[in-house]
């Protein structure tokens, strides 16, 4: 740590010196000198790394052979691999879709109330949670025991109560993916709830007022003016969840390491990686997961900047 830190300090030194030296430093010199040293490392642990993996997805198990596009033929012809598309593609859907609507009804409902702070923070708390703990916390609560034994497990504990037989949620095909979607939606509820509630209070007092003149009210109010007026923040916050859904490998790795028709891309890569050696499908898979990617990142600076044009 002392190296590093005495390096940094060298560098910024050193780049300060060069700078400060001519009395009218050219813009470009300035420039170079400044952003210089971050594109290098940019380049170095970003750019680099993606060529490698790219370059890796066309070679055989091992990564010496060349086999062209024989990896990504597996990824979308197998029927293993097709499981782990499909799954991937329910995340994608379903997570931002009822993050983003819990989130808004949650907004729209607790907006100045007596209890809005409070109530803010209950559904907010989950965020502050990691993914793992979050895991912890939903795989105790999944948790199965015999019918004869106690359960430890609240959702078993309540079938039990209600004269039910105990499930296994995490073991059943293919409800359990969907078991494992509403811990996803549970800890991204708070972030969707929070931006939208922060664009709902900066619709303009005067448009409430006259669209409650009109005669508006109620579900009316809510479909003509208050889901118009927030549109933009509903595009970013929908984009955002996707991306980081897309990515998601702690709650699945965690709760079921993708057994039991569970596994998405992400954790799908990490296993060929590194449990299977396949290091030509680990490549392949974590290059498709880049490409899923993209797009989303895109659409979600494009929207980012026209809500900066309006304000």
């Amino acid at each position: 740590m002392l190296v590093v830190i005495v390096l940094f300090v060298a560098v910024m030194g050193l780049v300060l010196w060069l700078v400060d030296r001519p009395r009218r430093a050219r813009n470009w010199l300035v420039a170079g000198a400044f952003a210089g040293p971050a594109l290098l490392l940019v380049g170095f642990g970003l750019v680099y790394p993606a060529v490698q993996t790219a370059r890796g997805s066309l070679y055989d198990k091992s990564g010496t052979t060349f086999v062209g596009l024989d990896n990504y033929a597996r990824a979308f012809g197998e029927g293993d691999f097709q499981v782990v598309l499909r799954n991937t593609v329910a995340w994608v859907f379903l997570v931002p879709l009822l993050a983003t609507l819990i989130g808004l009804i949650y907004a729209v409902l607790v907006d100045r109330t007596r209890f809005e702070k409070f109530a803010k923070t209950l559904v907010f708390l989950p965020m502050a949670i990691s993914m793992v703990g979050a895991s912890v916390i939903w795989k105790f609560v999944y948790e199965h025991r015999p019918a004869s034994g106690k359960q430890i497990g609240l959702l078993n504990q309540v079938l039990v109560m209600l004269g039910l037989e105990p499930q296994q949620f995490l073991l059943n095909q293919p409800v359990n993916t969907f078991f494992l979607i509403a811990v996803m939606v549970w800890i991204q509820a708070g972030f969707a709830m929070t931006i939208l509630s922060a664009s709902i209070k900066a619709i303009p007092d005067d448009i409430v007022e006259a669209a409650r003149l009109d005669g508006l009210g109620g579900f009316g109010m809510f479909r003509y003016i208050t889901v118009p007026s927030i549109r933009p923040a509903l595009v970013v916050v929908l984009t955002t969840i996707a991306m980081a859904t897309l990515k998601v490998f702690d709650i699945v790795r965690t709760m079921t390491a993708g057994n039991y028709g569970t596994s998405v891309i992400a954790n799908e890569f990490y296993t060929q990686s590194f449990k299977f050696n396949d290091k030509g499908m680990g490549a392949a898979l974590a290059v498709i997961l880049f490409i899923l990617v993209i797009p989303l990142v895109v659409y979600n600076v494009r929207q980012m900047r026209k809500v900066e044009e309006i304000r």
